[in-house]
């Protein structure tokens, strides 16, 4: 129940996300009323790029990360796997891969999120393959598949024009 729990608030937190991304691609008149609906100003090219169907939408791969069975205190050796850590999401975020990563806050042995631009766990679990925070059991990974909307794969973009430090 508390798995079903936690994956029911991060697909709300991603819904609440790809509106936000949604926003930047819609015509609101300066002057409209909060009651209006946005007029929807549908873009072949972009639907194209961003891998979306009819809906917009697309299939993912949430990886969902857990506190691992390791116990690595030694502060040398954890700085060296998160460094690799953080260098894998850099990576898969600039190859497309990862459409969106990061931890949880107060989320007891849920850790962090993965969600990545794959239709199958398998390629899932490849890209995970590398991330020396998992190989060295500072994490457990469970995967899930996931349908949501194609606008996850400007975050990066986004994320980018916003972030002032990397």
């Amino acid at each position: 129940m508390k798995t079903f729990s936690l994956i029911f608030a991060i697909i709300a937190a991603l819904f609440t996300i790809q509106n936000a991304v949604a926003q930047s691609k819609i015509d609101v008149p300066v002057n409209s009323k909060i009651e209006q609906k946005p007029k929807l100003v549908y873009d072949a090219d972009l639907a194209k790029r961003l891998g979306g169907d009819q809906r917009g939408m697309r299939k993912y791969v949430l990886a969902i990360l857990k506190t691992g069975p390791a116990d690595i205190t030694d502060k040398e050796e954890r700085a060296r796997l998160f460094k690799g850590h953080f260098e894998l999401i850099n990576r898969l975020a600039k190859e497309r891969k990862l459409s969106v990563a990061g931890p949880f806050t107060d989320g007891g042995e849920y850790r962090g999120l993965y969600v990545f631009n794959v239709e199958t766990i398998e390629e899932a679990q490849k890209l995970t393959e590398s991330d020396p925070s998992i190989k060295e059991g500072i994490f457990r990974v469970e995967f899930i598949k996931w349908y949501g909307s194609a606008a996850l794969m400007e975050v990066n973009n986004i994320h980018n024009r916003i972030s002032k430090q990397d």
